[in-house]
């Protein structure tokens, strides 16, 4: 038997994006964003309304970083979610968290987040989202396996649950894709 719970924006997973800007004074920025995703092959799409200080951010630098916020930092990555950049400039700071600058787009790195995706603008739709190129993928060699590749299991990245408000660890591993399917053939 199912319960109905009417019209709701619930999916899962959602990842847990912080999304890296500078401002136009040239300190960095972030805030979390649980609605983006792939958009298209290399490009990512992020869900920001106008007002965020991000989006202005965007707009002005054609540029950011999406960082996968890990369950070592989760009050960090909440914590740029609930306060707004628009208020508080020096949230990043009072976050404990450190920047560098991307080698590929104007925008930071987040050097606690350890996986980021590094995008130039492509455009931002008529309904606000903002859809980027993915220029570069970088991640510490710190979430790296023996062979060299981006480890679930070491970078811990979190997903919001939106049906309980809670931030939730991935990294299991259940299966093989493209693969596991056929032996149903």
């Amino acid at each position: 038997m199912r319960k109905n719970f009417g019209k709701q924006s619930w999916m899962y997973p959602l990842p847990v994006l912080i999304i890296g800007t500078y401002n136009e004074d040239g300190s960095a920025n972030a805030m979390n964003a649980a609605w983006g995703g792939i958009y298209d092959t290399n490009q990512v799409c992020i869900c920001l309304s106008a007002g965020h200080k991000t989006t202005a951010n965007i707009k002005a630098r054609q540029a950011f970083t999406v960082s996968f916020a890990d369950a070592a930092h989760v009050k960090e990555a909440d914590y740029v979610g609930i306060v707004s950049g628009n208020k508080e400039p020096a949230k990043l700071e009072k976050a404990g968290l450190h920047t560098v600058k991307s080698e590929f787009v104007d925008a930071p790195l987040i050097e606690e987040f350890p996986m980021t995706l590094e995008c130039k603008l492509v455009k931002i739709t008529e309904d606000g989202d903002i859809i980027g190129d993915i220029v570069n993928v970088s991640a510490d060699e710190k979430i790296l396996d023996e062979n060299g590749k981006i480890s679930p299991v070491l970078l811990q990245p979190i997903t919001f649950d939106p049906v309980n408000n809670a931030y939730l660890k991935l990294g299991e591993k259940v299966g093989n894709a493209f693969s596991d399917g056929a032996e149903l053939k």
